[in-house]
């Protein structure tokens, strides 16, 4: 766990400032519902980044939690496991390759060859596992200011909209025959 820690720090920090710096960033609306919406969309922007999963919380969505901290408990699993493995046929073939007589090799049936494609392999996957948990912690924030902007969104049945047929007039006079769709809100 503490190797992960110490990779993600300077990541970590550098998302801690960046994301205050990019959400306060904005336009000049006046509107008290739109500057509400913002300081909302601002302030759980801001819990997510600094605990995942704390703007899902804010924004009252809490069925999203237990796939956050599932995925999240997954992909740190994979990471210590793949980790695991990697160092161990790293290590294996470091005691190969030392000249001293003492060291016991500890994969006596496998080759050079394949211990260097199991050490990758698994390389290969912490480094992507290491990836995803970039990617999940970023879909993180980005969910919590979408869910807080769409608070307000308005999807009750009070919309409407209507269709019918128009004639209009061009600038010489000659008639038109036009569509028009109305939406009107309640």
């Amino acid at each position: 766990m503490i190797p992960f820690a110490n990779k993600f720090r300077k990541f970590f920090f550098l998302i801690l400032f960046f994301c205050p710096v990019l959400t306060f960033a904005g336009g000049n609306e006046s509107d008290s519902l739109t500057l509400l919406s913002k300081r909302r969309a601002n302030k759980a922007t801001l819990m997510s980044a600094v605990v995942p999963g704390l703007g899902q919380i804010y924004n009252k969505k809490y069925w999203k939690l237990p796939i956050l901290y599932g995925a999240s408990g997954a992909l740190i699993y994979f990471i210590k496991t793949n980790d695991t493995e990697f160092n161990k046929f790293r290590k294996a073939l470091l005691y190969r390759y030392d000249e001293d007589s003492l060291t016991a090799d500890i994969y006596p049936r496998y080759t050079d060859e394949d211990l260097t494609v199991r050490k990758d392999y698994y390389r290969r996957n912490r480094d992507l596992s290491y990836i995803l948990a970039v990617v999940l912690y970023s879909l993180n924030i980005v969910d919590a200011y979408v869910d807080s902007q769409l608070m307000n969104f308005d999807i009750s049945d009070n919309l409407s909209l209507r269709s019918g047929g128009t004639l209009n007039y061009l600038h010489d006079g000659s008639p038109v025959a036009c569509i028009n769709f109305v939406l009107s809100f309640k």
